[in-house]
């Protein structure tokens, strides 16, 4: 059983990046910009966004914080983004989610510039990736492709199978494994006879969630599988969204958790902000 470790592949992508970073750098003088945007005091976005931090640190990207942990109102939320869209310097805008109670994610994702999605959770990205146009893909599925593709998994013509239809990750993950000339099928936490389904999958990417709902007994011998789920058990521990030790008895690989697809978020942002300074600069 291959462990699908998200670092090693992280480190790659975060090597190219800062190779593109210094190539821009040299050729334009400018290096890409991302504005952090936080709001509230949730303490997981707070650890998200230190981590997007060190990376763009490590990288070469700057970093501008906009932290508002006693809250925000919606105009004044808005106000700001409308202010980043006509920044220069900034050539990404991240809105960690989710937004405290009485802010409006969809609203606030729209108010972005296009250009400066970093996220690709703005309408014209997504409808892009839809469309199989190019487009700034969202991070988490783009970096589950991306070690799909490390390992070696073999997506044309093949049984995916993903579970959850979130925005941020099975709905996209869904578009990108269809371009691969993948068959897939998409489940949820509704979704009646749910194992019937995953024991079909030679992929099976799941983000539903749910702390361990897939266990060994749903997954086909062979199978390559990508858990997303970060969940907090009830003794501080985290586990994924598959019961990692009773899949791996079947599955041909499975990324763990922590230590799978985690890092690669990370590491997929910056490569979105790179690629959006070069665009708006003409590089790409």
């Amino acid at each position: 059983m291959i462990r699908l470790a998200g670092r090693p592949v992280a480190d790659r992508v975060l090597a190219e990046v800062r190779a593109g970073v210094e190539r821009l750098k040299a050729a334009r003088g400018v290096s890409p910009g991302l504005a952090v945007v936080l709001v509230g005091d949730d303490s997981a976005s707070q650890v998200y966004v230190s981590h997007k931090k060190r990376a763009a640190d490590a990288v070469g990207i700057t970093t501008q914080d906009f932290l508002y942990p006693a809250g925000l109102s919606r105009a004044e939320l808005l106000d700001l983004v409308r202010r980043l869209n006509g920044d220069p310097a900034i050539h990404g805008i991240l809105i960690q989610l989710p937004l405290p109670k009485g802010l409006d994610e969809d609203e606030a994702i729209a108010a972005m510039a296009p250009a400066k999605d970093v996220d690709g959770l703005h309408p014209e990205s997504l409808g892009r990736l839809l469309a199989g146009a190019p487009a700034t893909v969202p991070c988490t599925p783009a970096g589950c492709l991306e070690i799909l593709d490390h390992y070696g998994a073999r997506l044309e013509g093949a049984e995916a199978v993903v579970v959850g239809r979130s925005r941020l990750v099975g709905k996209p993950l869904a578009q990108l494994l269809l371009a691969r000339h993948a068959t897939v099928t998409m489940c949820h936490t509704r979704t009646r006879d749910l194992a019937f389904h995953t024991r079909r999958a030679d992929i099976l990417c799941v983000a539903a969630g749910r702390p361990r709902m897939i266990t060994g007994d749903m997954v086909k011998p062979g199978a390559w599988v990508i858990d997303v789920g970060v969940n907090r058990l009830d003794n501080g521990r985290l586990a994924g969204d598959v019961d990692f030790d009773t899949v791996a008895a079947h599955a041909a690989a499975v990324t763990p958790v922590p230590g799978g697809v985690g890092p690669m978020t990370v590491a997929m942002l910056m490569r979105n902000t790179l690629f959006a300074a070069e665009r708006q600069l003409g590089a790409r």
